[in-house]
């Protein structure tokens, strides 16, 4: 099993508001946590850091082998939950930080499946042989309006107010967590990522960057495609493939 990972300030961004960890665990498997903060400089920054930390740390010490899908959840839904309030309680503390949130998507990877969970949209997609499939659902403003027919999935893409996010952690006292499990087969790959991405690299070219650069980094590429198209936002790519 192999992590790879990228994180990049972009082109027109002063800062890295993104934050991301990752590890293994003895027995091969696998985790990681992507951030993506919000609340100017200062508070983006702080949000999705310590929502990184928090859960990493969570994480590490909580995660047992041969857990069940129930317990993993638990633990992942907890750990998020957990990072909310911390967030929260500091932006109580100092003004200069109030609204200050993050994004978040943070999966446990074993031999034969992926486990996620997430809120905002920073995204996880599965990637196999024949397909790239999104296992996250953005919680956002334009995706609400794309599913009560408002508007269609490709204006979504362009539309003026896409980077309105309807759930974050850090923003109310509490935050609600979507979970889901994928199976993975040999050769499949579990990607994570913030909207630096997706937002200047299209979905078929995140396919095939990846199934033509399986053996390299390709965390780094992707990267610097979306620097390519624009790089207006900070970019951040964790990947964990067989």
């Amino acid at each position: 099993m192999r992590i790879l990972s990228k994180t990049d300030v972009g082109r027109k961004r002063s800062s890295n508001q993104d934050s991301y960890a990752a590890g293994e665990f003895q027995n091969g498997v696998a985790w990681a946590v992507v951030c993506d903060g919000m609340g100017g400089n200062a508070g983006g920054n702080i949000a999705s850091s310590t929502a990184v930390k928090s859960i990493a740390e969570r994480i590490t010490s909580g995660y047992r082998d041969k857990m069940t899908s129930s317990s993993i959840k638990n633990l992942l839904v907890a750990a998020i939950t957990n990072a909310n309030y911390e967030i929260f309680d500091l932006a109580k503390t100092n003004e200069e930080m109030v609204g200050m949130g993050t994004t978040v998507v943070v999966a446990i990877v074993t031999n034969n499946a992926a486990y996620i969970a997430h809120a905002g949209d920073s995204r996880a997609y599965l990637v196999s042989k024949s397909k790239i499939k999104q296992i996250t659902k953005d919680h956002s403003l334009v995706q609400d309006m794309v599913e009560k027919g408002e508007i269609s999935p490709d204006e979504a893409k362009t539309h003026p107010r896409k980077n309105l996010i309807t759930r974050a952690l850090g923003v109310d006292e509490e935050v609600k967590v979507d979970f889901t499990v994928e199976d993975m087969n040999e050769e499949d790959v579990l990607l994570i990522c913030t909207d630096g991405l997706t937002n200047f690299v299209d979905t078929t070219d995140i396919y095939r960057t990846i199934c033509d650069a399986k053996d390299s980094d390709f965390a780094e590429t992707l990267v610097n495609m979306a620097n390519e198209n624009g790089g207006g936002d900070n970019i951040t790519v964790v990947a964990v493939a067989y």
